[in-house]
């Protein structure tokens, strides 16, 4: 892995979801939920919450990365699991910090796609190597990505990301 990183602030992280917002607005979509995959989508999850006057906000637990650069062979749902009931007509926008190789939102637009109306995904990040391209992306990069809520170590237990 390369020693360079994209350092995202607090600051350049409120002007990005506010772009990844007026984003969506633009192209005219509204969802009728938000679904963030945990952790990293719970930040901009929110923020787009807000932006797009979306109250209707759910969460999916994922767990890909293991550490910088490990993960597991395939993402894995942790409980509690979603359950997408009385939806099927909804508008869904999926949340996440980064589309990295893109397997997780692969999973989870998959899991929504059969369920709901329509579904979209909307990123911080996105990298060259993902398996999906989101239709809402803020900035493109092939390099690590230090994030201002996981850059520094965990308080208990764990290691770097836990």
């Amino acid at each position: 892995m390369s020693e360079q990183r994209e350092i995202l602030t607090w600051e350049a992280y409120g002007v990005g979801a506010r772009d990844v917002g007026k984003m969506v607005v633009d192209s005219g979509f509204r969802p009728d939920v938000i679904l963030s995959i945990a952790r990293g989508g719970l930040f901009i999850a929110g923020s787009l919450g807000y932006a797009l006057s979306t109250k209707n906000i759910f969460v999916m637990n994922v767990e890909y990365y293991t550490d910088i650069d490990e993960r597991h062979e395939v993402p894995i749902v942790l409980p509690p699991y979603l359950e997408l009931v009385d939806l099927e007509d909804s508008r869904i926008l999926i949340a996440d910090d980064v589309a990295d190789t893109g397997h997780t939102l692969e999973m989870v637009r998959d899991f929504c796609t059969a369920k709901v109306g329509e579904v979209r995904t909307a990123v911080l990040y996105e990298k060259p190597r993902s398996v999906v391209r989101c239709d809402y992306v803020w900035r493109r990069t092939d390099l690590w990505i230090d994030f201002p809520w996981s850059s520094e170590p965990p308080l208990i237990g764990g290691g770097p990301g836990a």
